[in-house]
């Protein structure tokens, strides 16, 4: 986890998904709790894009060296939703799936570059480009990565607001009396590698997906520049 394992190109990503990314996920929370009739986020100032509105130091700083992390929790209020239940389960939903949008939108742009053709000789491009492509392979990855992370439902990561709906009263008391002394734990691993293996098996299993949802784009490009 030392940032000085880190390439420049890689860290120059990651500045930006915490800059753009994250307030993105964010802003999709608060867009999607407006739909269903709560305007607590945006009254807090939090339906924006500006990142500074929503980013967390620590959740950043882990971003930054691990890949995953978070910004601030997004204020919701289920009590003045039209359907409490289902809006929270889609405003949790919308952080992620944002995530995965910009992923594929990052896919489509590092496929497109790939079938680019660069003269051997013109070696100032080559590197221009492969910086530009490992760029654009880190928000593959992170954004993958963002969205794997924030739906594991453990509090206070998204995830967990949608399993909460779906348990009994018992448990959800439960996970609300012991809900620090979880997410302390669940620090905890995270600095640990104990969540490498099942984090990177179900981010492989997308990306893959979306490598395969995006085999036309090599085709297209190759029948263009035939």
């Amino acid at each position: 986890m030392n940032v000085l394992h880190l390439d420049l190109f890689t860290i120059v990503a990651r500045i930006i998904v915490i800059l753009l990314i994250l307030p993105l996920h964010e802003f999709a929370h608060a867009f999607v709790a407006k739909k269903f009739g709560d305007y607590t986020a945006e009254s807090s100032g939090r339906l924006s894009l500006n990142p500074f509105t929503h980013i967390d130091p620590v959740g950043a700083i882990l971003l930054l060296l691990t890949g995953f992390g978070w910004a601030k929790p997004v204020p919701i209020n289920p009590n003045a939703m039209r359907n409490p239940r289902n809006g929270i389960i889609w405003t949790s939903l919308a952080g992620p799936i944002s995530n995965l949008l910009a992923a594929l939108a990052s896919l489509i742009v590092l496929r497109v570059l790939y079938c680019i053709p660069i003269p051997a000789d013109n070696i100032a491009l080559y590197n221009a480009m492969s910086g530009i492509a490992t760029v654009f392979n880190c928000f593959v990855s992170v954004n993958i990565g963002l969205a794997v992370f924030n739906l594991i439902p453990v509090p206070p990561l998204d995830g967990s607001n949608v399993l909460i709906q779906f348990l009994p009263t018992r448990a959800v008391m439960w996970i609300q009396r012991n809900r620090m002394v979880i997410s302390i734990v669940f620090l905890v691993l995270i600095v640990s590698p104990a969540l490498n293996i099942p984090l990177s098996w179900a981010g492989s299993k997308i990306f893959h997906l979306f490598c395969f949802l995006t085999d036309w784009i090599e085709l297209l490009m190759n029948a263009i520049l035939r």
